[in-house]
């Protein structure tokens, strides 16, 4: 058989697969590559004991550590001594850095060359803003990666002894932020009332008069039991239980402090046959 007979059409040798083609990875890619790296962290609720494997041996081998104000002080003692921490922490209307400034020490530090833990409070993916501190990563050509953590709805919800689900009460859950970045609570209020439907609000503490007006005036019943869980996994851990028509001023004569999350549903009833840490402490209505 002749060459040209051999690679004829249909004869001999069949062609081998077509190569595979792999989506180019910007940050591998971007020519502005850096020998640092940043490891965006999720440290959980509060409770050291929750966090990943992963989580724990990143921030014991990092050079520099970025973190938020929710991160708990047992977690922030994991830090090595011979690493720099920088606190860049919001509260209400009171910022350390703004975002953007954030975001550009994380690739500044990078490009420096440092091993960068970037450590933020619950998930970063989860009301962390973690999505926006990766993209500036990218777009610098920064290697990094994500460590997801354990977000505080179901960490809070767990040591509070509320399931987030349950066959008989809720078959869906939804996360909400308490506050938009207007400082309002313009909601989608219609679509959260559903029935076997749990709502968690996250930093909700201030906006919880307009949350429980809200919901009521939209069609959810008065009763509808709501727990409001402050510094939750925590040794300071407080959980206040009351309805929609009455957790306003049960709140109001207490000292909760934030950080803070709502639990709205009937899985919130199944506190009190649940809740297996004990040593919170509970205030019920009369």
């Amino acid at each position: 058989m002749t060459e040209q007979q051999h690679d004829a059409p249909g004869q001999g040798i069949k062609a081998g697969p077509a190569p595979i083609r792999y989506r180019v990875n910007p940050v591998t890619e971007n020519p502005n590559n850096s020998a640092g790296e940043v490891a965006l962290v999720g440290a959980g609720p509060g409770d050291p004991e929750l966090l990943t494997l992963k989580a724990w041996r990143l921030i014991n081998s990092a050079e520099v550590v970025l973190y938020d104000r929710l991160v708990s002080p047992e977690i922030l003692e994991l830090i090595p001594e011979s690493a720099q921490r920088i606190h860049v922490g919001k509260q209400r209307s009171n910022h350390t850095l703004p975002q953007d400034q954030i975001n550009q020490r994380l690739v500044d530090l990078a490009r420096e060359g440092h091993k960068v833990v970037r450590l933020k409070g619950g998930d970063p993916f989860i009301f962390g803003r973690g999505g926006e501190e990766i993209e500036t990563l990218a777009a610098a050509g920064v290697r990094f990666q994500v460590v997801p953590g354990i977000t505080a709805a179901s960490g809070c919800a767990a040591y509070a002894g509320i399931p987030l689900t349950h066959r008989d009460h809720a078959q869906s859950v939804r996360f909400v932020t308490g506050h938009l970045k207007d400082d309002t609570c313009n909601l989608p209020w219609r679509d959260f009332v559903q029935n076997n439907q749990t709502l968690v609000f996250y930093m909700g503490l201030v906006g919880l008069p307009i949350i429980c007006r809200e919901l009521i005036a939209h069609g959810m019943k008065n009763d509808m039991p709501v727990a409001l869980v402050s510094k939750g996994t925590t040794p300071e851990q407080r959980v206040i239980v009351g309805t929609l028509s009455t957790i306003v001023d049960i709140v109001k004569s207490s000292d909760v402090q934030p950080p803070t999350l709502v639990i709205v549903g009937e899985v919130v009833s199944l506190r009190g046959r649940l809740d297996w840490v004990g040593a919170t402490q509970l205030l019920r209505e009369d």
